[in-house]
């Protein structure tokens, strides 16, 4: 069974250009005898997507900036819906892309961690049977009881990361996370992310590091203007990847 399918899936996003952008301007504009209302521009950044992942793959995911691979997956977590074609997942989503996100900066972290199990669908109960292993797996400590808002970028990665691996998600979406944070901590994550893999998780990550790829995935998936330039062996992917540049 497939945990993720796309069939001729497109992106496409209206961008307003030149609309007035405050009650002063339009009043200003009015008494000039303007009547600026802008103008849409349809920017399509993914265009007739279709591939499959089947359940347990590990799939990598490059590309250069822009060639949509973040949107890629908030089409597959749900924060966006394709502007044609069709998108099935089968599993329960854990998505890690971006930092902060799904966080009330005005809560502790320990309150975050049950606001973000509600947001995945998981019940109180469910969460606290994890609790300890997420705030030992963080190494947080005493900061878990503090405002989110006072945590640095390496502290959101901890917790997000730590949060999304251990609530027993079918699906894990990991965009760009081990980027940020010290050398140790992007180890263990490695090495969780492996157990994970072996336990029959899906896993797709979107990555700038061959390193990654090689290592980690079974498959990579090279994006390029709007589309799929390669799909298949890692090693071969990560070689297109490079000749973009």
């Amino acid at each position: 069974m497939n945990a993720i399918e796309l069939r001729d899936v497109t992106k496409t996003f209206k961008i307003w250009h030149e609309r007035p952008d405050s009650i002063k301007t339009v009043l200003a504009d009015a008494v000039s005898l303007r009547f600026n209302r802008g103008h849409k521009e349809a920017r399509t950044v993914l265009r007739d997507i279709s591939f499959s992942i089947p359940q347990g793959d590990f799939v990598g995911i490059m590309g250069r900036n822009g060639a949509g691979k973040s949107t890629l997956l908030k089409l597959i977590s749900g924060i966006y819906h394709p502007t044609k074609g069709d998108l099935i997942t089968n599993g329960r989503i854990a998505p890690l892309l971006e930092l902060g996100a799904g966080f009330a900066t005005e809560l502790s972290g320990y309150e975050n961690i049950f606001l973000n199990g509600s947001i995945l669908g998981f019940g109180r109960a469910h969460t606290n049977r994890y609790l300890d292993s997420i705030i030992e797996f963080s190494e947080l400590g005493e900061a878990i009881s503090r405002p989110v808002r006072k945590y640095s970028s390496g502290m959101l990665v901890r917790l997000g990361f730590s949060i999304a691996v251990h609530l027993d998600a079918d699906i894990l979406l990991f965009d760009e996370i081990l980027a940020v944070g010290d050398i140790g901590f992007q180890e263990k994550c490695l090495k969780k992310i492996r157990e994970l893999h072996k336990a029959g998780r899906t896993i797709v990550l979107v990555t700038h590091s061959p390193d990654q790829v090689e290592r980690l995935c079974d498959r990579c998936i090279v994006f390029d203007q709007s589309g799929i330039l390669y799909d298949g062996e890692p090693k071969e992917g990560v070689s297109r990847y490079k000749g973009l540049f």
